[in-house]
């Protein structure tokens, strides 16, 4: 099997490096206040496929935000996630998501019986980047976190694959008790959200932040009913709490009005739903 040609044709990637030394890209990262979140790039590690990119924040949020493109390719390497304007006229992709403190595009935090839990403070937290055969993930581990008077140490680990736009988001108990996951899938006003039988999902503009214009942006989070509790509307996410496990498995995804073919909630319904 010619396994150079595979890893060729692997339409994904990953990217971790830290600001002060921009031309290094670095698999792993490592620290023990569990903030590297100015320090890195993009503020934590990040993997992209042919139709988005997704970072997962290293610091107490550990939240997945998300880099929406217009037309399918590899962009992180030359636009590093911060897209100029020219970039965007152009038809690069962009940051057009905001995920303020929520959990963003099926984050994962903990359930302590009560209350949502972050994965903070930490002995100690790694980030880890690898590019396969045909497919990328990004780990974080955060480790030594109080949960219900034990320590826990919790993996999330965001994987992307070739040739097909869903990302799965998988969530480790790495001691022996189980725990309650938290994910879901933030939103802000006006934006449209549906719910249905295993399916979050949003279309609409997120507040201006950093892209040079205003872009309708799609998220779904796909979930296995079966494995949550309960559900909980904050009035700025919608939360799914699991029952207590060692690991917990849902898929992402994301489309926008720029894209000519998936370009309103309809159609972004209907490909997920395939």
């Amino acid at each position: 099997m010619n396994y150079s040609a595979m890893i060729k044709d692997n339409i994904t990637d990953v990217s971790l490096f830290l600001r002060s030394d921009y031309k290094k890209y670095l698999s792993t990262a490592s620290s023990k206040s569990g903030d590297l979140f100015d320090a890195l790039w993009h503020h934590g590690p990040a993997v992209e496929n042919e139709w988005m990119a997704l970072r997962l924040y290293f610091n107490y949020k550990t939240s997945i935000d998300l880099y929406s493109k217009s037309r399918p390719g590899l962009e992180l390497r030359e636009t590093c996630w911060y897209t100029t304007p020219e970039q965007e006229k152009n038809g690069w992709g962009a940051d057009y998501y905001i995920v303020g403190e929520t959990v963003g595009l099926g984050g994962v935090r903990l359930w302590d019986g009560q209350n949502v839990k972050f994965l903070d403070p930490v002995t100690n937290r790694t980030a880890v980047v690898n590019r396969g055969l045909s497919s990328s993930y990004m780990e974080m581990i955060s480790e030594g976190i109080l949960y219900n008077d034990k320590e826990t140490d919790i993996m999330v680990r965001v994987t992307v694959f070739s040739g097909k736009r869903d990302a799965m988001v998988e969530a480790f108990a790495l001691t022996n008790s189980p725990v309650q996951f938290v994910t879901g899938l933030n939103y802000h006003d006006g934006v449209e959200v549906v719910q249905k039988k295993g399916l979050i999902a949003t279309w609409g503009v997120h507040p201006p932040d950093i892209a040079a214009e205003p872009n309708e942006i799609g998220a779904a989070v796909m979930y296995c009913e079966d494995d949550f509790i309960m559900k909980k509307d904050d009035g700025k996410q919608i939360l799914l709490i699991s029952k207590p496990a060692r690991y917990m498995k849902t898929s992402v995804s994301s489309a926008n009005a720029r894209e000519p073919k998936i370009n309103t909630l309809d159609r972004f319904l209907r490909l997920i739903d395939q």
